[in-house]
């Protein structure tokens, strides 16, 4: 039987906790409650106020206390300083949960500036999730009208990003 303190029991079966503590330190960074990563067979899932849950395994197991939830995100409306939503009409949206970056490096000139022209497939900004590094792309030419996002940013899904009209 595996052993549930994240070592390899006799049947082998291995945990990894530094990725538990990785998932676990993403909740927080990113006001999320919930996480999943499938590798194979393997499946960890990550939940605040709940636990692990790997898909070999016919129970639960406990997670690491994850820091004090944050507050959830708002979108952004007028009344929070944010866009509405006739000024992110066509807006470029991130496709996935991650954190923005505009440039692509620390001290680099951002990919792209208010007012710069663009042309389709041209790289805006990063998105990165897990560790992978996204380039989010001009889905048309024209000219970057609005940057709705600031860098090292967690983004939502579907969260627009920038408009290119």
């Amino acid at each position: 039987m595996a052993d549930r303190k994240g070592t390899a029991g006799k049947s082998g079966m291995n945990v990894d906790t530094a990725l538990v503590r990785e998932l676990a330190e993403m909740l927080g960074d990113t006001g999320l409650t919930e996480i999943e990563v499938e590798d194979g067979e393997r499946k960890i899932r990550v939940s605040r106020g709940g636990g692990i849950a790997m898909a070999a395994e016919p129970a639960p197991m406990a997670a690491p206390a994850p820091a004090p939830a944050a507050p959830a995100p708002t979108a952004p409306t007028p009344e929070n300083g944010g866009a509405s939503e006739a000024d992110t009409a066509g807006a470029i949206k991130s496709p996935m949960v991650g954190t923005v970056y505009l440039a692509p490096e620390p001290g680099a000139d951002d990919f792209v500036k208010v007012g710069d022209s663009v042309k389709e497939g041209q790289t805006l900004l990063i998105v990165e999730a897990m560790k992978v590094m996204n380039p989010i792309t001009a889905d048309k030419s024209g000219m970057v009208k609005s940057i709705l996002v600031e860098n090292a940013q967690p983004v939502e899904f579907d969260q627009p990003l920038v408009v290119v009209g």
